[in-house]
This record gives C-alpha cells, structure tokens and sequence, in this order.
C-alpha cells in the first residue's frame, strides 16, 4: 500500500471521527503529493524516497512555525502546529537516535577518508541518501561539523 493510500485511509478514518487536527494535516499532506505529481515533468507517480521528503517537509513546516510563535509567546498558535506536526509524522519511518547517525557519520568520514570541513559536502549527501526519512538534515549537519572539526 502506497502512502497515498495510507494518507486517503486515515483522511477518511479522520473524517469519520470529525478530527478536525488530523484532517487539516492529512489534506495538506495530500495536496502536497498531488502538487509533486502534477509538477512540469513529473511522471505522475512519485517514488517513495520523494514521499518521505514531502512528509519531512510538512512536519519541518510546522515544527517551524510552531518554534516562531513559542519565541513570540502565542502558545494557542504553537499547539495546532505542533499537533498536526504528530499526525503526519506517523507516516515516517522511525527516527533515529543522535548516537545512531553518529555511528553511520562516522562510518562514513572513514570510508571516503574526508579530513577537514572541505569534504563536508561529500559527507552530507552520502549520509542524507542513507538516513533518507530516518534523520533531519539539521541533526546529521550538527553531528558531521563535530566529526569534522
């Protein structure tokens, strides 16, 4: 079953509940994927490493915008944000701990053998591909500066 299929399922199980946080959150994720399928060269199917990015997207978008309104002191704004944030982070993979990523950073620094901040670049999109879905990019940068450094 695809995540669309999963998204539709729990958008109609939400629905059915009148859960108006899971439906603002499920739509939303919905469009997004229609937008990515319907996008100028798109091949109308999206493959699951560009599902996982759209979800990251959504549930970044909102932890986000939640952080912004904590800092200016409007709770009532922050929880919907953070509540839908919790709706569409069921659909990613489990997450994994800082130890876990520093285990596959510096796996990865011996493997290619990078020495310094210049090769930087070349730890993060090796590290991103493999943790695709399972780690934000903020956390593996974070981890791969202290390794590097």
């Amino acid at each position: 079953m695809s995540l669309q299929d999963n998204v539709m399922t729990v958008l109609k199980e939400a629905m059915k509940a009148k859960d108006q946080t899971a439906l603002t959150a499920l739509r939303a994720v919905k469009s997004a994927i229609l937008l990515a399928q319907t996008e100028d060269g798109a091949s109308g199917e999206l493959t699951e490493e560009q599902e996982l990015k759209i979800l990251q997207k959504q549930v970044k978008q909102r932890r986000d915008s939640a952080a912004i309104y904590l800092e200016q002191g409007r709770e009532d704004l922050a929880a919907p944000e953070l509540a839908e944030a919790e709706v569409i982070s069921q659909f990613l993979p489990e997450a994994l701990t800082e130890e876990e990523i520093e285990k596959v950073v510096v796996a990865t620094i011996n493997q290619i053998g990078a020495e310094g901040m210049k090769d930087m670049g070349k730890v993060m999109g090796i590290v991103n591909k493999e943790l695709a879905g399972q780690a934000d990019g903020k956390t593996i940068s974070n981890i791969v500066k202290a390794k590097l450094s």
